[in-house]
Parts: C-alpha cells; structure tokens; sequence
C-alpha cells in the first residue's frame, strides 16, 4: 500500500511562513526570459535529448538510503543524470530534514540567498501563493507550451484544475508533478465471510446498507452479542470528508460532499457543510448512533483508529480506498479466523442521488523554477525523460525491469527479478528531482484491466499483477464503475482574507454543532441556526472570496 499511496513526498513543510518580497524581483520582473526559452543549447539538448557539453543545475533533495558505496556526491542516479542526460549537480541543497529545508527556504526568500534553480514546494497554496509573491520565481507559461511533453500536456488540458493553486494574474508558476488519480476514492469494505453467513446482497441503497448493519448487530456471524458489535467504523474526531472512516459517501448520498468547496447548479462555489443535504446526513448519523451502528467513541477516533475497530472484528464495514487489502486488512484476517473482506459501491440515498468526493487532479506536489535559472528548460528534459520511459517502460526496454540493474532489480539464477528479497542490497530509493514518474490514470486502468481476466503484457502491467492483490483488482474495477459520482474539491488556493481571521472559529462551530447532532446532545434543526451563523459570522464573505478566486484562476 504504501508503495502506491505514499506518492512522493519531496517535503512535508507543514507550518507556513511570511516570505518578504522585498528583497526579490517585483512580480513585473518575475517573467520567463524568451532569450531562455529559445536558447541554442536548449534547442540542441531537446534535439539531442542530451545536453552536450553538460551543464549543471540546482535544486533540493532530501536524504536516501545509498547503499553500495553510494553517496549523495556519487551515486547511481547522478551518474545516470550526467551519462544520460547531461545534467549535473552544482550548489544543490541537502537538507537533513522537512524542518531544516523550510528554515533554510525562509532564511533564503526573506533575506534574498540565492536559492537553488528547481524549488520543489509540497502540496500547500499558501506556501506556493508566498513564493509567488517573493517574485524570485518565474512564470512557465512559455517553458511548458514548448518543452512539456504530450503526457504533461494531454493531462493537464483534460484537468485544467490542476493550475488553478499555481495560478496568479494569468499565469502559471508551478510544474506539476504528477500523481496517480482515482488511489483514494472512497468505496465500503465489507465482511464477506458475514455477507454470506446471513445470505445478504450489496447494499445498493442507504436503506440496504441499514439493513445490513442491523443484522451485522443483532444476528452477529461470529456470536457477538449486539453490544459487542458496532457496524460502522468511521471517525468524527478532526474531518469526516477523509482517507479511512470516511462519511463523505453519506453525505454525498444527500447531494453534497462535506468540507470541501462544491459547484451548485448555477456553477457557484458552495461550501459542502452549510448545503441542505448535509443536515439529512446528519439526521440519519443521528439516528445510526441512537442504534448503536457507530460507536460512541468515534469522536476520539482518527482513521487508523477508527480502522482499528474492524480490524479487531467488531464492525461490519470500513469506508476505505482500493489500497485497504494492503493495510488495515491484513490485521483483520491474523485477528479473525475466517473473516473474509470484498469491496463494495457507495450506495444511493433516498433520492437516488450518489457521491463521493475525488482524491485529486493527478498532482502530487509541483517545481518552481527560479527567475535566475540559467537553464529554466532543464527540469522539462528530466521529468519528460522519466515519463517518457520509466513511468510506462516497453518490453525490451533497459527499464522493463526497473531502474538501475543491481539495486531495483537484477538477474539471479539467470532470471530478471525485482524481489527485495532476492536482491542483496536492494534500493529503489533513487533521489529523482522530480520524485517517480506516474502516469494520473495508468495505476487504475491497469487494475481494471487485470480485474477484468485480461493477460498483463507490459512491464507495468506484469508489475502490478505480481504486486498488487486481486483484491486490489477488484476494488479499482468498484472505485471505477462510480467514476461519474466523484467530487473534486474546487477551491485549491490560498486562505482567503476572510478565512485567516476567521476559519478556525467557523470550523470549530461546525465540528462542535455537527457532533452534538450526532449524538442527539442538539436536535437536527440545530443545523439551520448553525448555517445561520457561519453565514453571518464569515462564511457569507468567505465565500464570496471563494468565488472570486476561483473566476480569477479558471477565467470562468
């Protein structure tokens, strides 16, 4: 799971900072230099797929494990980068930690230190919204119509989402890395082995799926008694629009998707909680815990928590992703002898309605280019290369295998294998500047394919039939057949003027208003002098500004 889910993570810069533009470029300055872009030794290396004589370039890794002899001034990648490519590492910075690289970020933006000619900068609007506005960063909007690949290209006019956190006055400043789509999609993981038992059918509505948890409680395969068994594994402790323990199933089901900003029928951005469909979740939340389908410490849960409890045997149903037969499965069937798990549709709510919010727009994290780069186009040579030929390699290729011969796989007993364990000193931590290479849809097509009895035949596609389970298989073909009920969040920008000073209040309000309904401490009208209030309190305004952004970003 891991290996598919934990997608590259190039820095987890978790608190903000205040950049200081002063001592950069103003944002007129901040421009791509079309001298850059048309350069003779660009044309030549994109010509050549190679620059020659090299050149040298700069940017942020963080530690890998080297093993072999490798260090981060020698090792397997950098030597393949140069022979390659013709790229080499001049001034890069190493940081020992996340902390340390956004000390050193903050030092060099606000002090103006030169910094290094590829920034990579995580998935957080403020922080990209703050670089921008250093005006050390230069627009690629000329650099990505000329060098991008069609992979880069095709993807992002299908998502055009994707630019919107990167996106200031009509510009563009961030190259997109891209993730694999559609990996954290929520589907139901139910006890099979109780499915069976009691000789039910998929829950194809929110009214089977309350006669499935009654009967999980009352009529318990496994002989729990109905205290013992509380059928739905969630978490109401910090967001229920999450990876595990999930409710924004349930909430679509009423025609809205919980914390997180939806389009309403006229194209305006709403915000998923205050919509009337979400006190009809609630009322049926309320009614579940009055039941005792949820468990009463759900409020003190997290996801791995909430997990917890049907991993132990004592919920029926687990709100999860394709990824969950990786973990937390594997507990449950060491913890319950015979427990058998399938993954199953969201259902539908009374009114037919379906939904689900959408992991992301195939962007994992991105790389700003700095406006004094003397090769900006360099970092579009590299990533197109690994797109190009490690994220799908053909049969035959020298990366059908893997990366580097001898660390991500090799021959043994004449055969090529990529087995950790068969391979002494196995690596794949490479340091790519761009982390993997991934292709959005690849990793769920595959899956569908493999799910579908179809033979694998690339490199990938064998890959992924040896490493990923049919469990998994299946559960993508389930993720995929409700592909259309999937919700993007739309505002992906900074906070707005209004949230800064009054988010944190609102969003408490909501979590204390949206628990005590649950728990029948409020009754389920309490909701409409909840909405009254955010209105009034900063979410009239807020989501005015919300909208401003997002016509100043996607020119709607």
């Amino acid at each position: 799971m891991k290996k598919i889910r934990n997608a590259w993570k190039i820095l987890a810069v978790a608190s903000l900072f205040t950049v200081s533009a002063c001592s950069g470029a103003s944002d007129g300055d901040a421009k791509t230099d079309g001298a850059a872009v048309e350069s003779e030794t660009a044309t030549a290396a994109f010509a050549a797929g190679k620059y020659d004589p090299p050149i040298e370039i700069s940017t942020v890794l963080m530690p890998k494990k080297y093993v072999q002899g490798d260090t981060k001034e020698n090792n397997v990648h950098d030597r393949w980068m140069l022979e390659t490519l013709g790229i080499k590492h001049k001034d890069t910075w190493y940081p020992a930690n996340d902390d340390q690289y956004k000390q050193k970020l903050q030092l060099a933006v606000a002090s103006g230190e030169k910094l290094p000619d590829f920034v990579p900068v995580p998935t957080n609007p403020v922080l990209t919204n703050q670089l921008i506005e250093s005006g050390q960063f230069m627009p690629i909007d000329e650099l990505f119509d000329k060098y991008a690949n069609q992979i880069l290209k095709d993807h992002s006019a299908e998502h055009p989402e994707l630019w919107y956190p990167f996106t200031k006055d009509g510009k563009k400043y961030n190259m997109p890395i891209l993730e694999y789509t559609d990996n954290d999609d929520t589907e139901l993981w139910l006890r099979e082995d109780w499915m069976e038992e009691l000789n039910l059918e998929a829950p194809k509505t929110i009214a089977d799926l309350e006669v499935i948890m009654d009967k999980f409680k009352n009529e318990n395969p496994d002989g729990l008694a109905p205290e013992e068994v509380f059928p739905l594994a969630i978490t109401l402790k910090n967001n229920t629009n999450t990876w595990m323990g999930s409710l924004d199933w349930l909430f679509g089901a009423y025609g809205t998707i919980e914390e997180q900003w939806n389009k309403d029928a006229d194209g305006n951005l709403e915000y998923g909680s205050v919509n009337p469909g979400a006190k009809q979740a609630l009322a049926k939340l309320q009614e579940w815990m009055e039941k005792g389908y949820i468990h009463a410490d759900s409020a003190l849960w997290d996801e791995s928590k909430a997990a917890e409890s049907w991993t132990k045997g004592t919920a029926g149903i687990l709100p999860g992703a394709n990824w969950v037969p990786d973990w937390p499965a594997p507990d449950l069937l060491k913890n319950v002898e015979g427990s058998k798990i399938k993954a199953y549709p969201v259902p539908a709510g009374p009114d037919g309605l379906i939904g689900t919010k959408w992991q992301n727009s195939g962007v994992n994290a991105s790389i700003m280019i700095n406006k004094d780069a003397e090769h900006p186009e360099a970092i579009f040579l590299y990533y197109n290369y690994l797109l190009d030929n490690l994220a799908n390699p053909e049969a035959g290729s020298e990366y059908e295998y893997g990366f580097a011969k001898g660390y991500d796989w090799d021959v043994i007993d004449g055969t090529p294998t990529s087995d950790k364990d068969k391979i002494p000193n196995f690596s794949n931590e490479f340091p790519f500047l761009t982390g993997p290479a991934r292709i959005p849809d690849l990793y769920m097509k595959t899956l569908v394919k493999l799910a579908d009895g179809e033979e694998p035949t690339t490199p990938y596609e064998k890959q992924m039939a040896e490493f990923r389970k049919p469990e998994n298989w299946y559960a993508a073909k389930v993720v995929m057949s409700q592909q259309e009920v999937r919700r993007q969040n739309y505002f992906t920008g900074a906070a707005t003027p209004t949230m800064i000073s009054k988010w944190n209040l609102l969003r408490q309000s909501e979590m204390e208003t949206f628990n005590k309904i649950i728990y029948g401490q409020l009754p389920v009208d309490a909701f409409d002098e909840f909405v009254a209030s955010w209105k009034s309190n900063g979410g009239e305004q807020i989501t005015q500004e919300v909208n401003d952004w997002y016509k100043s970003v996607s020119g709607q």
